[in-house]
């Protein structure tokens, strides 16, 4: 009899029991439905911190298991909030005027109203119409597809284009670095529709949910982003356990011989890209409402240079890895830019971690490269005594000149 999955992949198991019983003290220890040990301020970093988790899963499967450097998946993270952003802003903007204009003697008309929303959106950029891209922000059930549909698009196009002319290693990286600079710059520009540098605000403010406190508020956006993580990491794991995962692998370790072997690398390679873009845009389609705000500097090429330096920390090619990176990295970078890390006076200098963090954050990341190359997720691997199995230097395939068992490690 076939093992069930959850018996094959125990670690999954581990994973939503640690998950669930985390969820569960945040719940009972916060302020909107629990104890009030916990401030609401604190829950919104932790449901942040998770939305990133979420995200860190995408990038090890693009980069732990299919061996695609991709220096953009935040763009794609950022796509989403504002996809997401759009109508929250359209909506919480259209309660207002309808108020301010309640009292006036004769009722607004749909365009009057459209016409001040437009005007409060808009006036902070000299403009007094809802460009194009908001043609269907009025509307949740014509906006909210967009989260998907927007950042998957793009991610299609320009990973066909990408894949298409066969662009891998060191050069994808940088195209993918470009094309998120090229998207910031553009988004930074006050004709964009998007605000430009303004961004888009008030995110924490949920239509038709203004007399609800931001403490309920914050645990509720808390209890959705751990469970889209469990979803997202159940069905991550279930892809790289089967068939498809093992084809990946063989892509991250030698592309040309499963090309050889007739599978349709680039199809592979496509198809990855995309859902793991869109699975970017949903941790940002939560990430921003928490935040309360977006702006074009989430694009960032630095942001999605931070997400791969999450991932190696915690363990590339692993996705319990992937979450323990970004969820040390955030945590610690919350304490250290938050003011909370005491400074450290020398006499002749004074360490601030403020202006530290960064430095520290990139030595650490020299610093697994080359002494822990499986990162913190290795530790646990060694716990679990779980390494590479040993066939004494056996052929790995039917031939005496097959891989060897030292080549297969490098």
């Amino acid at each position: 009899m076939t093992r069930s999955f959850l018996a094959r992949n125990p670690s999954v198991l581990w994973f939503l029991l640690i998950l669930s019983a985390f969820t569960l003290v945040v719940t009972l220890l916060a302020e909107g439905f629990g104890l009030g040990l916990i401030p609401t301020a604190f829950v919104k970093v932790l449901g942040k911190t998770l939305c990133l988790c979420l995200v860190a899963l995408a990038m090890d499967l693009i980069w732990g298991y299919t061996g695609i450097l991709s220096l953009g998946h935040m763009a794609f993270f950022a796509l989403g909030g504002y996809m997401l952003g759009m109508w929250l802003m359209y909506a919480r903007t259209e309660e207002i005027v309808v108020q301010s204009l309640a009292g006036s003697p004769i009722p607004a008309t749909p365009d009057e109203v459209a016409q001040g929303v437009a005007t409060q959106i808009f006036g902070v950029v000299g403009a007094s119409e809802l460009p194009v891209v908001w043609s269907f922000a009025h509307s949740a059930w014509l906006q909210l597809p967009l989260v998907l549909i927007v950042p998957g698009l793009f991610a299609l196009i320009f990973g066909w284009l990408a894949f298409r002319a066969r662009v891998n290693g060191v050069y994808l990286s940088i195209l993918t670095q470009a094309m998120t600079l090229a998207l910031a710059l553009y988004l930074f520009q006050n004709d964009s529709g998007l605000r430009g540098n303004n961004g888009l605000s008030g995110l924490q403010n949920l239509p038709g949910l203004g007399e609800v406190p931001q403490s309920t508020l914050s645990i509720s956006f808390f209890l959705a982003s751990a469970a889209l993580l469990a979803a997202g990491y159940v069905t991550l794991a279930w892809i790289t356990a089967g068939k498809f995962g093992s084809a990946l692998r063989a892509i991250r370790d030698d592309e040309q011989r499963l090309r050889f072997l007739g599978y349709p690398v680039e199809g592979y390679k496509l198809f990855v890209f995309t859902l793991t873009a869109m699975i970017a845009a949903i941790a940002g389609a939560l990430y921003y409402p928490q935040a309360g705000i977006i702006n074009p500097a989430e694009l960032a090429p630095i942001a999605s240079i931070y997400l791969a330096v999450w991932v190696a920390i915690g363990g590339r090619g692993r996705l319990y890895g992937a979450v323990i990176g970004a969820a040390f990295v955030s945590l610690l970078s919350s304490w250290f830019t938050g003011g909370t890390a005491p400074s450290i006076p020398l006499g002749f200098y004074t360490i601030h971690w403020v202006d530290w963090w960064t430095v520290l954050l990139g030595l650490s990341f020299v610093l697994v490269t080359l002494f822990a190359p499986k990162g913190i997720g290795g530790l646990f691997d060694r716990f679990a005594h779980i390494g590479t199995p040993e066939r004494h230097g056996a052929d790995l395939g039917p031939d005496a000149g097959s891989l060897q068992e030292r080549e297969a490690q490098e």
